[in-house]
């Protein structure tokens, strides 16, 4: 989890196919693993090991600083970050079926997930307001196709879901970003690197699903032990801060 790539340094790698092999035999559920950015061959790697979405993570190490993986090529969906429209969209022409707002994974400081779902919602009903002519300087400038731009200026909403992901540590955290727009959320470390993992994990789907209600979120709130301590954003020097990877 991300937490604990922070603490332990070094090289992220894809994790071991012996490890994967075996939470694929534990669990019903889909199974999500990440590969390095860029790192086309660990994705052909947990393409066979039969994982039900590959996460192009920039929380592990980048294999490739100018290209991301070409994600068409690729039978399983993939998932990608980004911080803004433009990272969603290049994500999105690449072939992601899923995108999730960055964050600052890893640090339980919800900060980073909060700015960077409001910059892409932002921006995608900045689009709207737009000309014909206009949207293609805003083509441009996302460094995006024209014909993706013209089709969320049209909709209103990007062609894939958006989850959030990074900092989210409570039940008020992920009902928070279901208000705000979110298809749903992801949450690693935060539940696991809490006192009550299960009872927090629980609570979380619980408020998520139920993310208007004030007084369920209040209820499943109650009792759920310490929650992650974390690391706030602000103190983490330029250098650790994963969201800042990809391009």
């Amino acid at each position: 989890i991300p937490a604990d790539i922070r603490t332990d340094g070094g090289v992220a790698r894809m994790s071991d196919p012996d490890m994967i092999d075996g939470i694929i035999e534990a669990v019903s559920i889909p199974v999500m693993a990440k590969a390095r950015i860029g790192h086309f061959v660990e994705a052909q790697v947990l393409q066979e090991l039969g994982v039900d979405y590959i996460d192009e993570s920039e929380v592990l190490s980048p294999a490739d600083y100018v290209n991301h993986i070409d994600k068409w090529g690729f039978t399983v969906p993939f998932v990608c970050g980004a911080t803004n429209l433009g990272e969603a969209l290049r994500r999105i022409n690449e072939g992601a079926a899923m995108i999730r707002s960055k964050g600052e994974a890893g640090t339980g400081d919800v900060s980073e997930a909060m700015k960077h779902i409001r910059k892409i919602k932002g921006e995608i009903a900045a689009l709207g307001a737009l000309s014909k002519d206009e949207l293609y300087v805003a083509a441009k400038e996302l460094q995006a196709p024209y014909e993706l731009v013209a089709e969320i200026a049209e909709t209103g909403t990007l062609p894939v879901v958006l989850f959030v992901a990074g900092g989210v540590a409570t039940p008020a955290d992920a009902a928070m970003m279901m208000q705000l727009g979110a298809d749903g959320v992801f949450v690693g470390s935060g539940i696991f690197k809490s006192g009550n993992p299960a009872e927090r994990a629980a609570a979380i789907v619980k408020a998520t699903t139920f993310h208007d209600d004030a007084k369920v979120i209040a209820d499943v709130s109650r009792g759920l032990g310490e929650a992650m301590v974390g690391i706030n954003v602000a103190d983490l020097p330029a250098p650790h801060r994963l969201a800042e990877r990809g391009w």
